[in-house]
């Protein structure tokens, strides 16, 4: 649970064109809302004539009152510069699904993690398209439902997980999800389904990478965290991470080992996503950590 402290805190993301006095803007802007900053960060790709992003994490006194304010003010210093924003509270909990098919290391590490408040977020259900983990789920007190899939009948559990999901989630973590997910439903969450791909890309897309990897003799192998687009396994990338292997790897132990970097690695993405730390910008992300 958040303290009575951390509900006063608000987040600001903004992506814009550089232009000079645009720190001092926001600011002035926060400070006009009595707002006291914690944290700032910013990053430009070029300071004559690049993009600009910002994040800004700050205390607000007479909360509700200045929240909606400081969302109006946003509001019409976009109508006169070309800026994006998001605005969020720690005053809401984020809203998690997890989708997930047999194997429940990526499913358990977040279950692990929100029981004991390492991640702060609601986890209304989970998706998935076997029965294998629902006893184990439902242990934990979060609602499971299995939307089994064919090749005949992926559409008609889309809908029927789209329909589970409306105005109950914001946002989606494929966590070993083996299935690939329509444009049309990519679509209803853009930049906000996160999926774990148990390699390092951009090497060995697809599927069986750990035989691909045994195969080529690789000495480290991954996992990859990233934000799902049409194009498969190559969304923007939020995390990664390695493990050094030898020789006497088999397929197995490749496995083995890769399961524990994964699960770290898909942890760490929805921390930081949960937290507001992640401003997609094209197929590349900015990381404010």
């Amino acid at each position: 649970m958040h303290t009575e402290k951390e509900v006063s805190q608000a987040t600001l993301l903004i992506t814009c064109p550089e232009k000079p006095g645009i720190i001092s803007e926001m600011s002035n802007l926060l400070l006009e809302h009595s707002a006291n900053i914690i944290h700032f960060d910013q990053h430009t790709t070029d300071p004559k004539s690049g993009m600009f992003f910002m994040r800004i994490e700050f205390e607000l006194e007479d909360f509700n009152s200045s929240f909606s304010t400081l969302e109006q003010n946003l509001h019409l210093m976009a109508e006169d510069y070309p800026m994006e924003w998001t605005l969020s509270s720690k005053k809401k909990l984020k809203r998690m699904a997890i989708f997930v098919s047999k194997a429940d290391h990526c499913l358990m590490e977040l279950i692990w993690r929100w029981k004991s408040n390492e991640i702060q977020v609601d986890i209304p259900m989970v998706i998935s398209n076997h029965e294998d983990l629902k006893e184990e789920v439902e242990g934990y007190g979060i609602p499971f439902y299995h939307i089994p899939i064919s090749s005949d009948s992926k559409e008609i559990a889309e809908k029927k997980a789209l329909e589970l999901l409306d105005g109950k989630v914001d946002f989606i973590v494929l966590a070993r999800y083996m299935q690939i997910l329509s444009p049309s439903f990519i679509a209803k969450y853009p930049n906000q389904i996160i999926n774990i791909h148990h390699s390092f890309l951009p090497a060995f897309v697809g599927a069986n990478p750990y035989a691909r990897a045994f195969n080529r003799g690789v000495k480290l192998i991954g996992a990859t965290a990233h934000y799902v687009t049409n194009d498969l396994d190559e969304g923007p990338i939020i995390q990664q991470d390695v493990e050094r292997v030898n020789h006497r790897y088999t397929i197995e132990g490749l496995k083995v080992a890769g399961r524990h970097v994964e699960r770290l690695v898909l942890a760490q993405a929805v921390s930081w996503h949960i937290e507001d730390k992640v401003i997609v910008h094209g197929n590349k992300t900015i990381v404010f950590t």
